[in-house]
């Protein structure tokens, strides 16, 4: 039997119809249009569904939905801060760190969290913390140097704070990367791993 529930999703709330065991997944994929986080094992083990509650990862294909009300859900839509991508988000494009990019979503969200708790992890720490998302494009090396990159750009002040367009980046400051020479522009992700 359907239910109202409201939920806190990217700093809004939102209100749903659906079924108390529904799972956090299909609320915010087919309730609030929500489709960056994605359905991959449903078992809680792949990493594809990841989202923050309450600032810590956690699989949404494994939540049941009445136990995220009262709680504060961050979904891979919400790192950004409107135009203004979150500095993993920025980190991955100069990278070329994503291929297919079906597992992104919650690796972004897990390195987000990630770079909220420790802001200059070591390419070890990142392992660490990924070590439960499945990437089978071979993208891995990408993904780690991306999220170490993320780290290094971010602000003194606040580490956890979004990073400026580049537009209005400190003269000298690096810009996004450029693909290596020897491989053209048009191949993502070919080649060197």
């Amino acid at each position: 039997m359907k239910q109202t529930f409201e939920l806190t999703v990217n700093g809004e709330r939102r209100q749903v119809d659906a079924e108390a065991e529904s799972t956090l997944l299909h609320v915010l994929r087919e309730g609030l249009g929500l489709k960056g986080s994605r359905f991959g094992c449903g078992l809680g083990l792949c990493g594809a569904c990841v989202v923050l509650v309450d600032g810590r990862p956690a699989p949404s294909c494994d939540i049941p939905l009445w136990s995220a009300v009262g709680k504060a859900v961050t979904t891979v839509e919400g790192l950004a801060d409107g135009d203004v991508l979150h500095p993993v988000q920025q980190a991955f494009l100069d990278e070329q760190a994503a291929q297919c990019g079906y597992c992104v979503s919650g690796i972004l969200v897990s390195a987000a969290a990630l770079l909220a708790e420790h802001p200059h992890p070591d390419e070890s720490t990142v392992t660490a913390a990924l070590d439960r998302h499945l990437c089978r494009c071979g993208a891995q090396r990408r993904i780690v140097r991306a999220v170490v990159r993320a780290g290094q750009a971010a602000e003194p002040a606040d580490r956890s704070s979004h990073t400026e367009p580049a537009d209005r980046r400190e003269p000298g400051s690096p810009g996004p990367a450029k693909p290596p020479a020897d491989r053209p522009t048009g191949e993502r992700g070919a080649g060197r791993r």
